[in-house]
């Protein structure tokens, strides 16, 4: 098996600049709160085996249409957007009420992975990837080196 299986590409704004800007959305609260928004992104498990990668992810409210999944060159990007509204009351709007949920997953594939093979399901909330491998990589075997 390799060393470097999948490694995650980009990342999050570090905290520091969650720090830096929270003392402006106390100042200028406009209602939006839009600098106090927290943005969710699902935790991922990665498992390898001999034949292929898994990866899992925890996502729990969304339906199979809501994912966007794509290789492009040897990056696999795992996104998705829902956007809910919601009123209460007739006529006139008593309270309305919007729910926008979006995040992206990009991962650097390893060159074994077969592209053309990869296989995706969702169930109770959670969204699994098969990403199989080509078989000379499954041909590969470990081999114990000997210390002189």
């Amino acid at each position: 098996m390799s060393t470097k299986l999948l490694t995650r590409n980009g990342g999050d704004l570090p905290t520091v600049f969650d720090d830096f800007f929270k003392p402006w959305n106390q100042w200028f609260d406009t209602g939006t709160n839009l600098l106090n928004r927290v943005s969710t992104v699902p935790g991922v498990n990665i498992i390898e085996s001999a034949d292929d990668f898994k990866l899992t992810f925890a996502v729990p409210g969304m339906k199979k249409d809501d994912f966007h999944i794509n290789v492009e060159g040897n990056t696999l990007t795992v996104s998705s957007e829902k956007e809910e509204s919601k009123e209460y009351g007739e006529n006139r709007h008593t309270r309305r009420e919007y729910n926008y949920t979006s995040f992206t997953r990009s991962f650097n594939l390893p060159e074994d992975v077969k592209v053309d093979h990869i296989e995706a399901t969702y169930t109770d909330g959670i969204l699994k990837l098969t990403l199989p491998k080509k078989e000379e990589a499954k041909r590969v075997s470990a081999k114990n080196i000997t210390v002189k």
